[in-house]
């Protein structure tokens, strides 16, 4: 039997942001590869692709309204952009990007090398820094000969680091550094699902600082990382992260790209699932993948055992704020690639990022672009407020913290609600309950997206490229049996 002659199977994908249009790439390809014809319909409510990415083109500012880069040294991403043609387009942060700040009594104080999310690998630039109190560091030395915990159980990542290194680290270290990844609680979120290989390494060596200096000096790829992604952590492209959103686009030629499209509910049929939009109108389905947040897809599924495994996915509302400066009104060095806020400190602003230092092709000549970030988990209030309320917020705590006072050329304000996944305490555990569910009461229906195994944009493109996989495993055995 040729290709032409085989049912053609329907697939749809609910969400159009990374994650979705990841799914939708890969699905379109491993179809293609197995000579199995697949009709792909990508649902997004939004009037544009791309969720959380976002990238403005404002007074040649390049301004990224979400995300401003990805992690390098994450395949998904690599591969994803090389095969889209994009690798071309990447760019390395800055040479002034060299050092992060964190704030203590009010002062930027320069990260010490070595540091991976609080915990030392290099001794001496530790011992010598300002950040933590001698009290601290010996605090921290103990972790050489305390003894590892029995119980390989889950717990949050706030605990595990305090019994191993101590309170003063988490709380001036651990907790700043975190919450520009997850905007998050360290000690309400799952080690196991954020950084599982630390408690492997504690509980291979005892010593998790001893655990961490052995595997950097180890450490190497399985595969040879492009040159650039070796240079720089991050990497971004020339004309912003939409890049990668219209490269995936336009790869989709085979896909019905529908945006403003709202999807009401998911139904199971006796060969498939019914789609029910927002118009009245549905769409039937062979295989379905849910690439919209934990929340939403509680919310589209009937199933209440499913939205019970849901629900304890929280997510934390956050907002930056984008400041431009002529440079010659910009009195300060700006040296690095800026700073992080413990929340001890007592101030709004968790982050600030020196945008036009770090990432130096999205600013002008003669202009300075800066970030700040606000909200986090347990402060949230902030988003709510109006833009004048939060600009000067900012201007006034970025003025107390950097000197920085200077009247911005234009601002924006970016509020992102509900958009930063918490993983608690069991969220591996419900995860696996979750899939289990799926496979025996919703079989061709998968999951991907920031809500469960990765809030980086490579995570993403990792789940989706796997739910894809899924969904051809699935579909072709329908179509054999």
């Amino acid at each position: 039997m040729t290709i032409m002659d085989k049912p053609i199977k329907k697939a749809v994908i609910i969400g159009g942001g990374i994650s979705g249009l990841s799914a939708a790439y890969y699905l379109q390809q491993k179809a293609e590869e197995a000579g199995l014809p697949v009709d792909i319909t990508l649902l997004e409510k939004d009037r544009r692709l791309g969720g959380k990415i976002d990238t403005l083109h404002q007074d040649d500012f390049i301004i990224e309204r979400g995300p401003d880069s990805f992690l390098a040294r994450k395949w998904p991403v690599i591969e994803l952009s090389q095969e889209l043609g994009l690798d071309q387009e990447w760019v390395p942060t800055g040479p002034k990007a060299k050092t992060t700040f964190i704030v203590r009594n009010k002062k930027l104080h320069a990260l010490p090398p070595g540091l991976m999310l609080g915990i030392p690998t290099r001794w001496t630039p530790f011992l010598k820094t300002g950040l933590i109190s001698p009290w601290g560091k010996a605090r921290a030395a103990l972790d050489l000969i305390l003894p590892k915990r029995k119980e390989t159980t889950d717990e949050s990542l706030g605990h595990f680091l305090e019994r191993r290194l101590g309170k003063e680290v988490v709380s001036q270290l651990v907790e700043p550094l975190l919450s520009g990844i997850y905007a998050g609680d360290a000690y309400a979120l799952s080690i196991q699902a954020t950084f599982p290989q630390f408690q492997q390494l504690e509980q291979k060596y005892t010593s998790l600082i001893k655990g961490m200096m052995i595997t950097q000096r180890q450490m190497k790829q399985t595969k040879q990382l492009p040159d650039l992604a070796q240079k720089s952590m991050f990497l971004s492209f020339k004309g912003g992260l939409s890049t990668l959103v219209k490269g995936l686009a336009s790869a989709l030629k085979k896909a019905q790209l529908r945006t403003q499209t709202e999807v009401k509910g998911v139904h199971k049929t006796g060969s498939g699932y019914r789609v029910q939009l927002g118009d009245g109108q549905s769409l039937d389905a062979d295989a379905l993948v849910l690439a919209t947040p934990a929340f939403v897809t509680a919310r589209l599924l009937e199933d209440p055992e499913l939205r019970q495994l849901l629900a304890p996915i929280r997510y934390v509302s956050v907002a930056n704020v984008v400041l431009t400066f002529n440079q010659e009104d910009v009195s300060i060095p700006l040296a690095g690639s800026g700073f992080v806020v413990p929340r001890k400190e007592g101030y709004t602003v968790t982050a600030c990022t020196w945008t036009s230092s770090k990432w130096p092709h999205t600013a002008p000549e003669g202009k300075v672009l800066v970030r700040v970030y606000v909200g986090r988990s347990g402060q949230e209030e902030i988003v709510e407020q109006d833009d004048e309320h939060i600009l000067a917020v900012v201007r006034n705590e970025l003025q107390d913290l950097t000197g920085l006072g200077a009247r911005p050329i234009f601002y924006e304000v970016n509020r992102w609600f509900h958009s930063m996944p918490q993983y608690q305490v069991g969220h591996i555990e419900r995860l696996e309950q979750l899939t289990e569910k799926l496979s025996v009461s919703h079989p061709g229906l998968y999951l991907c997206g920031a809500g469960y195994r990765g809030v980086g944009i490579p995570d993403c493109i990792g789940q989706a490229k796997q739910a894809a996989q899924n969904v051809i495993a699935y579909l072709s055995a329908k179509a054999e049996s």
